[in-house]
């Protein structure tokens, strides 16, 4: 190997200076990503209540009353004649988009029947991305 030969690469200062640019970067984007992503899942949660609602008013016209409970929307209750589902394909569509599972209260505070998401930290109340999604909204 010749004496003159020289190493090819990047220097320690260059490193840093590549490293800084992406934190930089990283601190100015990540926090629009994270404030767009609960705003998405917000909006996904309403329209899936909205979905559900239509399938429990789908199950009451069919078999002439409510269903006690979300999975009688999947798997047919024992008891029910007239029972015409499945009204919601999948158990996991039962789901809200934080992966809590959806309320079903009945009787409602706001009709015969009310479909709750507890948000993003899946507790009653709560505020901002942790507040409650209603189907009567």
């Amino acid at each position: 190997m010749p004496t003159s030969a020289r190493f090819s690469g990047f220097t320690l200062i260059e490193l840093i200076v590549v490293i800084a640019l992406v934190a930089v970067l990283a601190a100015v984007v990540a926090p629009n990503l994270l404030g767009k992503a609960n705003e998405a899942n917000r909006k996904s949660a309403g329209i899936q209540l909205e979905k559900i609602a239509n399938a429990v008013e789908l199950y009451r016209l069919e078999t002439g009353r409510y269903p006690e409970e979300l999975t009688d929307l999947v798997k047919k209750p024992q008891g029910v004649e007239r029972w015409n589902g499945p009204y919601i394909r999948k158990m996991s569509q039962l789901k809200d988009p934080w992966g809590y599972e959806l309320v079903l209260q009945r009787p409602g505070e706001n009709g015969p029947f009310d479909i709750l998401s507890y948000g993003g930290d899946g507790q009653p109340g709560g505020e901002d991305d942790d507040a409650d999604i209603t189907s009567w909204e």
